[in-house]
């Protein structure tokens, strides 16, 4: 049903300013979850299992980070047919981001270009959304970032304090460093800031395993928009930190492919189809370099099942959607899982 009607809600959402259409796409999904009305709707999910750093996930089509910032409508995103749902970018205090307008939509392009700078209302709410969840079965994913008022220098002690946080609730935790909407914050990916931080956020993870037991893999979200030195040198930064794993990519700051739009001019990060090859590419040069020793996510300009296919041929475990999902709907989420389960199973055991 779903499928059918989305179309339509589309046509009348797209007549709203981006950011009004997002608050009350998730305002409308939160009220059909509530009133039970959205898995009669949205059908039985797809599933494919695979297992993950320990973990079971129902399919291998995740929602990227971004889209459900506060973590508050985590069981009617799962209501879609998503195996794993990533919340944040969570911060360790709230923060209202940038100035509005900052999301724009190029619909010819499929495509938008964001600047949100991380608006959230904090880790402990997110924190606290999380433990209000209850239907939803698959994997919680938590984003986590620092304070635009944080300086860099000190940016480790705002992720831990995100960390810290959200362990009890989150399956993996995933840091966000390459967000280009938070000034400075892609300096944290040069090798030497890189490998501090992780060092940091590691030993933190040590500490809290032993005192929890439980273990939450530890991932990190990289940019498209670096050369190969960095790619090889951030690779080794990795590797010798024991990352857990990867999410290949953010949004990028290219222009390529919507110069001529309206909106192309636009501060922020660009994401959807001009995005595509440029995520493959950076998913593929992190693979050849990590040798299939750390587990990659892709992400970033998955438009279509042919494109979730392609991440994992080009080295991927598994996929998250975000632009893709906003122009193609629910639709695209079963037919994603459908299409890697027919060309990309996963090993006898699902075991990734």
């Amino acid at each position: 049903m779903l499928s059918t009607l989305y179309p339509f809600a589309k046509k009348c959402l797209f007549r709203l300013s981006p950011e009004r259409a997002h608050c009350l796409t998730l305002a409308a999904l939160r009220a059909c979850e509530r009133l039970k009305l959205l898995g009669a709707m949205a059908g039985k999910p797809e599933e494919d299992p695979i297992e993950l750093w320990g973990l079971r996930f129902p399919n291998r089509v995740g929602l990227a980070a971004g889209m459900d910032k506060d973590a508050d409508t985590v069981d009617a995103f799962g209501r879609l047919g998503f195996g794993f749902i990533e919340a944040g970018t969570l911060t360790p205090r709230p923060q209202p981001g940038n100035p509005k307008p900052r999301l724009f939509r190029l619909i010819s392009r499929r495509a938008f270009i964001n600047r949100m700078g991380f608006n959230n209302e904090g880790v402990e709410e997110g924190v606290a959304n999380i433990r209000r969840s209850s239907s939803f079965r698959g994997i919680i994913g938590v984003n986590i970032g620092k304070n635009k008022v944080t300086p860099n220098d000190e940016a480790v002690s705002d992720y831990l304090a995100c960390m810290r946080a959200a362990w009890e609730v989150a399956d993996y935790i995933a840091v966000n460093f390459s967000s280009p909407n938070t000034p400075g914050l892609r300096d944290l990916q040069q090798a030497d800031a890189a490998a501090r931080l992780l060092a940091g956020l590691k030993a933190e993870q040590a500490n809290l395993a032993s005192e929890t037991g439980r273990n939450v893999p530890l991932l990190m979200k990289v940019a498209p928009d670096m050369e190969y030195p960095q790619i090889r040198d951030l690779s080794r930064v990795f590797l010798d930190g024991g990352l857990d794993g990867l999410i290949a990519a953010n949004t990028t700051l290219s222009r390529s492919g919507v110069e001529d739009h309206a909106c192309g001019h636009e501060d922020g990060g660009l994401s959807g189809a001009p995005l595509t090859r440029r995520a493959v590419e950076t998913l593929q040069a992190f693979a050849a370099e990590l040798g299939g020793q750390i587990p990659i996510i892709g992400v970033g300009g998955i438009m279509s099942p042919e494109d979730a296919v392609a991440r994992i041929k080009a080295g991927a475990k598994l996929v998250q959607l975000y632009t893709g999902f906003v122009y193609g709907g629910p639709q695209l989420v079963s037919d994603c899982v459908k299409r890697l389960r027919t060309e990309c199973p996963a090993v006898k055991g699902g075991q990734a």
